[in-house]
């Protein structure tokens, strides 16, 4: 099937883009006639008229056309991802996550800490130093679980003293440092995608949550997870998240059918059922609710098999995406149904080779 076969129909790709729909992300890009320029579906520049736009499925149709890329929403920079300016600095950070920055220290690399901070603040809703602060409080609270002292670990994250470290974690966490040994904390961390930004959460040993970062169900799934696991989040990455980005990379250029990084998805004895039936349907091949059902075992319970394909947290990697209305219509994905078609489409075209 040819991508340009899977892009919504031009009017409501038009009204995607005059509403700065960011669930369209990654799905189309237009083209302005008069001006010869190329936007994402976030572009805030003014809305141009109806007949002077085209829409193309990747960046390189619109280039192909003879489009240059915009200047204000840089479609060829995968949303989620740093732009070029700000990559030398977050590798820095990661490769010293305790380090204290300060003003100067970001201006040796070039970048202006205005700029960082506005980034920070239009991209995550928090300013930089904000982020490096609950890096470095993520750092601390891991230590400190596996039996830490609080002393030696406040000040090895670059805290002035522990009185300073023990407020920080409780106006972060709501919890004092002697509680922190009781909780299990997860690191957050986004990649970019061909379809938007994906956020990803896990420990040491395995991956609680994959999910599309405009989900509207994002914020219940992480309150789930607190509930469920006692857990507190803190942004930052370990092995298991790099594994999971290397592995979601590998699957949308087509190169992996099974995911092998360690998951887990905590639900009740139902959810869980059905999850785990949704990881044995085979890549590029769909199943309706009602055969879903069947191979969870309970043939009746159509509408509540559905509800637990909807409450995934871990989407791809528990492929409900696969999961079809019994006509053949792509119904119920939380992602948003252009997404489940790219999926299957990807699927499908990567099963034949």
């Amino acid at each position: 099937m040819e991508l340009l076969e899977l892009l919504p129909d031009r009017e409501t790709m038009y009204r995607a883009f005059e509403e700065k729909d960011a669930s369209f992300e990654g799905i189309f890009f237009m083209g302005v006639r008069t001006t010869g320029i190329f936007c994402r579906p976030t572009c805030p520049a003014k809305k141009p008229k109806f007949e002077n736009v085209e829409f193309f499925p990747r960046t390189g149709d619109a280039l192909a056309a003879g489009y240059r890329p915009c200047k204000r929403c840089r479609p060829l920079e995968p949303k989620g991802s740093f732009p070029s300016w700000l990559s030398p600095l977050m590798s820095a950070v990661e490769e010293d996550p305790s380090q204290r920055w300060t003003s100067q220290d970001i201006r040796d690399f070039g970048v202006d800490p205005t700029r960082v901070r506005r980034w920070f603040k239009n991209e995550h809703g928090l300013t930089f130093l904000s982020y490096l602060r609950s890096r470095r409080l993520g750092q601390a609270f891991l230590r400190i679980r596996e039996g830490a002292e609080v002393m030696e670990t406040s000040l090895d994250v670059g805290f002035d003293s522990v009185s300073g470290f023990c407020d920080a974690l409780r106006k972060r966490t709501g919890i004092s440092p002697s509680s922190a040994r009781k909780r299990h904390s997860l690191h957050v961390s986004q990649i970019a995608s061909p379809l938007g930004p994906i956020i990803i959460a896990g420990d040491s040993e395995a991956i609680y949550l994959v999910e599309f970062w405009d989900r509207r169900m994002l914020e219940t799934q992480f309150e789930i997870l607190e509930k469920r696991l006692g857990a507190i989040f803190f942004p930052g990455t370990n092995p298991c998240i790099q594994n999971m980005e290397m592995e979601l990379n590998a699957y949308f250029e087509g190169r992996l059918k099974r995911f092998e990084t360690p998951i887990r998805f905590p639900g009740s004895p139902h959810q869980e059922k059905v999850w785990q039936t949704l990881i044995a349907v085979p890549y590029g091949e769909t199943r309706s609710y009602a055969a879903l059902s069947k191979e969870v075992g309970n043939a009746d319970a159509v509408r509540a098999v559905a509800r637990a394909n909807g409450e995934n947290r871990l989407a791809i990697v528990v492929p409900c995406h696969r999961i079809i209305g019994a006509d053949g219509d792509l119904t119920g994905y939380g992602g948003g149904i252009w997404r489940k078609r790219y999926l299957l489409a990807l699927e499908r075209e990567a099963s034949k080779s």
